[in-house]
């Protein structure tokens, strides 16, 4: 499910009610949410990787905030998604990540030893912070 929103951070979660509790740690952060973009607990790596080129295809996009608590939707299918989005797909932009839930350390390991470029946050407030950052362009 993807709405386009007037900010420039975008953001890829899963669960509506999450949806909602990121838009408003972005504006907390003082950023403006780009999209309302949830992956569903059902998403694959496919939908994953297609959730990045919606996002990417937003020129105002300045970051992204990838915020999933695993349960249905594992950490580790999410992480493979996002190292498939970003081999498609030119990510140009910072790209903030926080995983927790099923299969969290293989998620972020995957992440790790993967080539790309990314703040991994430990917790929301760290996620927070990042995001703070990006709009600061202090990260």
């Amino acid at each position: 499910n993807y709405i386009r929103l007037d900010g420039n951070i975008g953001a890829m979660v899963n669960g509506a009610g999450l949806a909602m509790a990121t838009l408003d740690l972005i504006k907390a952060a003082g950023a403006e949410p780009a999209n309302f973009l949830d992956a569903g607990g059902g998403a694959n790596e496919e939908m994953i990787a297609k959730g990045f080129e919606i996002i990417l295809k937003d020129p105002r996009v300045k970051a992204i905030l990838v915020n999933i608590f695993g349960g249905i939707l594992r950490c580790d299918v999410l992480a493979r998604g996002v190292v498939a989005a970003a081999k498609r797909n030119q990510i140009a932009v910072p790209l903030i990540v926080r995983l927790e839930g099923t299969n969290v350390e293989e998620g972020r390991k995957i992440l790790e030893d993967s080539d790309l470029s990314f703040l991994l946050a430990k917790d929301l407030a760290e996620a927070a912070d990042h995001v703070a950052g990006q709009v600061k362009g202090k990260d």
